[in-house]
């Protein structure tokens, strides 16, 4: 007669195994704590020296505090004596400032016949926006016969590329895509960024919330930047 029951070796079909998603399982504290000795930090950053484990862990309960692993392979591992639910709301708390402060992507429009003034207005705004950490996508369309000399065009990106080559560099060569010639500028490190122009005091208010609208602003009209 076969046998109804499943077999112990290997996962049974249509079991899965449940992952712990948990950034912080992999931080051994208190008793999970394998090693006879420790070197071991307070929780003001203070070097407490060499010390039994259990030693460590008995000081640490004392302030109602956890034994934490901060370096595993040293020799002997370092801990720290430290609030662990605390360290924990903090690093989510940084994680979760990090992402609304994220990267975000700005637009600046030219057209092949662009004027000088409004070309250098918008290179001043694309200079604000890499200075703010965003990438910046430069952006030319062509218009109904425009199509026909798109050299100007890559000559008018091949200008900018080089007035904002202070602030940013382009992750590649600009290309054309169907009528409009695109290229993306990654900013600089901060420490190695220059800046050749600054923005006119009416010029502040642009938006940077990282929207398309307040990226694609023409200026129409906007007075010629001083050099």
């Amino acid at each position: 007669m076969a046998n109804s029951f499943p077999s112990s070796g290997g996962n049974r079909p249509g079991y899965y195994q449940r992952r712990n998603n948990d950034p912080f399982a992999h931080i051994r504290r208190n008793a999970r704590i394998k090693e006879p000795e420790i070197r071991v930090i307070s929780p003001e950053g203070k070097q407490l020296g060499i010390m039994l484990t259990e030693r460590a862990l008995a000081l640490a309960q004392q302030f109602n505090l956890d034994l934490v692993e901060m370096a595993a392979t040293a020799k002997p591992p370092v801990c720290r004596i430290m609030d662990f639910g605390k360290y924990v709301y903090e690093e989510q708390k940084k994680a979760s400032h990090a992402k609304t402060t994220a990267t975000k992507l700005k637009e600046i429009e030219f057209t092949p016949r662009i004027a000088a003034g409004d070309f250098l207005t918008k290179i001043r705004h694309a200079e604000e926006f890499l200075d703010h950490g965003n990438k910046v996508k430069l952006r030319l369309k062509f218009r109904g016969r425009e199509m026909a000399h798109t050299e100007i065009g890559f000559e008018v990106m091949k200008k900018a590329l080089t007035e904002l080559e202070g602030m940013g560099h382009p992750d590649s060569t600009p290309r054309l895509m169907g009528k409009q010639i695109n290229v993306m500028l990654t900013p600089l490190p901060t420490n190695k960024r220059k800046r050749k122009y600054t923005l006119d005091a009416n010029e502040e208010a642009i938006d940077d919330t990282g929207s398309d609208e307040g990226a694609e602003e023409t200026h129409d009209g906007a007075a010629p930047a001083k050099a």
